[in-house]
């Protein structure tokens, strides 16, 4: 350690004389026994090191105990390398590859000739719990780059030797210990392995290929999560039981509302009669919220030159999402993966001045992305979708009110839908990736971040904000909402676009007549009807609000003698645009209730003697129960103010 002495600054300010080479823990038990002893790693000048990590210079400190939200990423971490020890030991031979944490936990790619079984699992988790007992401290070394290579290679494990010559020059080449066992690891680690605590599960086994190329090697991934404490490992683990029997695929199909078909094609969804009713009523929602903030509609084909993505940046930036050119004419064609360049077109259609601004075009347009086929998913992850598009072409003056109104839109919509948990997050840039990831003009992100944050500001809205993450053509905002059982989607995104409109010669007229380049605001609020539909059969559990059900009610008499009385109540319901079916079969009264309930449809009309002499239907409500008779007239008028309202009868979380 040397003599020469460094400031450290804490976060409330204090500044300590220290000597140069002082690690962070050294500085957590100079403080207190007690902080040592909850300290799992420091954060040095905003960056995460461990506690052992010496420190050289004037610096800020920060140290963190497990309550920390970085503590979660790092105890995953930590459990990935656990769990290649103990693969290692219990199967030598396998190769080690790459090994994250991800959202909810981690995983590990292993290169091994046989797969691992569910019994392999429960070994390997047995084999944690006994590296964890041992309390191994996790050591880092800086090894000389020839000499990790050499290593790496001499033991046969050819995948960390090529990650090690794949690595920039300027980089340290870092390992870290755990006993005997070692990894190429940037690190930072918890103090010892003892500290990952054992509220930890493994999942599954899956095939990933080496580095996501479909060219390279298939090797065998095992997935786990891991929580701070046990409490947390059960909450999650109900949740996805919970979330199992919530899974829009098997709600899909049982309400037949989808469906997928090999002769069609993998990721391109058939939507059935009730999915259809869904999809419109989201679309009536969309265009009536629409009309009422000024937009206006339009519609635009299904397939574009290729010319037009060229000019976009959209072919140069997503050709990979994109479906292969059509040979047309002897001009490339593509399959439209997006609406916004024929957007641009259509505001460049007509002169415009700036008494017209804001321009706001609206599309339910249908959109194709290459996805491939390992990521389908059901309705998350498909190859057609159905966006809830929207383009504002805006003056600098304007962007701040009209950015602001689209994110109002989203908070009406989650109160709709009874979405409580949500987290805007703005998306930023990264200057090192200019030119190759983004626009090259550094002075129009940096002010058009600046935008997008004091809008943000200015209507009070929370966000957080992630660097790295923007669109090619400026900052964003992505949507983030948890469902009723708090599992988390992707919904909406709201994107500010500087570059895009004066590559296609977008202006208007200014007030003293000189021409000017609108802003874009990208925006969709509900998605697409894809992810949305999907999210929203997981959130209720396909138990819809009256006014999104695609069948609102069903009409059981009693007994077949009622069936005109029946069939006039059905009539008079579907008069007044009420959706509606009736149930006229020979069966049991109770097994009649009993298929509606499991059809999910939300009342139940009772036909009987008693109704048909009192010209009056006897009402039953899921998840309510009996709300006894009332008249047919006065039923029509509260269901339509229900519906119209779009209001939500309160119903049980878990059915």
């Amino acid at each position: 350690m040397s003599n020469e002495n460094i400031n450290i600054t804490l976060p409330d300010g204090t500044i300590l004389e220290k000597p140069s080479g002082i690690t962070g823990l050294e500085i957590a038990e100079g403080i207190s026994s007690g902080l040592a002893k909850q300290s799992i790693l420091v954060e040095v000048n905003d960056e995460l090191r461990d506690l052992s990590y010496p420190i050289l210079e004037d610096s800020t400190l920060k140290i963190l105990k497990k309550d920390a939200d970085e503590a979660l990423e790092l105890i995953r971490h930590d459990c990935a390398h656990v769990m290649a020890e103990a693969v290692q030991t219990l199967f030598p031979g396998t190769q080690v590859t790459i090994g994250p944490a991800i959202d909810n936990g981690f995983y590990y790619d292993f290169s091994r000739e046989d797969a691992f079984t569910l019994d392999d699992l429960e070994k390997i988790e047995k084999k944690m719990h006994e590296i964890i007992d041992l309390g191994l401290p996790f050591e880092r070394e800086v090894w000389d780059r020839k000499k990790a290579i050499d290593y790496f290679e001499d033991i046969g494990e050819i995948y960390k030797s090529e990650i090690i010559k794949d690595l920039p020059e300027e980089e340290e080449v870092t390992i870290y210990r755990q006993g005997e066992w070692m990894d190429l690891c940037r690190g930072p680690h918890l103090p010892t392995t003892k500290h990952i605590g054992k509220s930890f599960k493994l999942m599954k086994v899956a095939g990933a290929y080496w580095r996501g190329d479909e060219n390279n090697e298939m090797l065998t991934r095992i997935y786990g999560t891991a929580w701070r404490t046990d409490k947390e490992l059960r909450t999650y683990l109900n949740m996805l039981k919970e979330a199992e029997k919530r899974d829009h695929r098997k709600i899909g199909k049982e309400m037949k509302i989808f469906t997928f078909d090999d002769e069609v094609g993998a990721g391109l969804p058939l939507w059935l009669p009730n999915g259809s009713v869904i999809i419109e009523q989201l679309e009536n929602l969309a265009k009536e919220t629409e009309d009422k903030a000024g937009y206006d509609r339009v519609r635009t084909p299904h397939i574009t030159k290729g010319s037009l993505y060229e000019k976009s940046g959209h072919l140069s930036h997503y050709r990979e999402s994109m479906f292969p050119a059509m040979d047309i004419d002897g001009n490339e064609y593509f399959l439209k993966p997006m609406n916004c360049p024929h957007h641009h077109k259509i505001f460049a259609s007509l002169p415009r001045t700036y008494k017209e601004l804001p321009v706001r075009l609206a599309e339910y347009g249908t959109c194709y992305r290459y996805e491939k086929s390992g990521q389908l998913f059901g309705l998350m992850r498909v190859r057609s979708m159905q966006m809830n598009d929207a383009h504002i072409y805006c003056s600098e003056e304007q962007f701040k009110e009209e950015f602001l109104s689209v994110c109002k839109m989203y908070l009406k919509y989650f109160e709709i839908f009874g979405i409580d948990k949500y987290e805007m997050r703005l998306s930023l840039h990264d200057p090192k990736k200019l030119g190759e990831k983004y626009v090259d003009q550094p002075e129009l992100w940096l002010k058009t971040e600046t935008l997008v944050r004091e809008a943000l500001e200015d209507g009070k809205l929370n966000f957080v904000e992630i660097p790295g993450e923007a669109a090619f053509y400026g900052p964003k905002i992505d949507v983030q909402v948890w469902s009723a059982i708090g599992r988390e989607f992707t919904l909406a995104t709201n994107q500010v676009d500087f570059a895009v409109p004066s590559r296609f010669n977008l202006t208007y007229t200014d007030n003293q007549n000189k021409s000017q380049t609108p802003l874009c605001i990208h925006r969709a609020p509900l998605g697409t009807h894809e992810r949305f539909i999907g999210f929203l059969i997981e959130h209720f559990a396909g138990n819809f609000p009256l006014w999104l059900s695609p069948v609102q009610m069903s009409i059981i008499p009693v007994s077949e003698k009622f069936n005109d009385y029946a069939n006039t109540v059905y009539h008079k319901l579907k008069d007044n645009g009420i959706r509606v079916n009736l149930d006229t079969r020979n069966e049991k009264m109770g097994a009649k209730i009993r298929n509606a309930e499991l059809s999910k449809i939300p009342i139940m009309i009772i036909l009987g003697e008693k109704e048909v002499e009192s010209n009056s239907i006897s009402v039953r409500r899921r998840f309510v129960g009996n709300e006894g008779g009332i008249s047919l007239n006065s039923f029509i008028k509260s269901c339509k103010e229900e519906i119209n309202d779009r209001l939500q009868i309160p119903s049980p979380k878990n059915d």
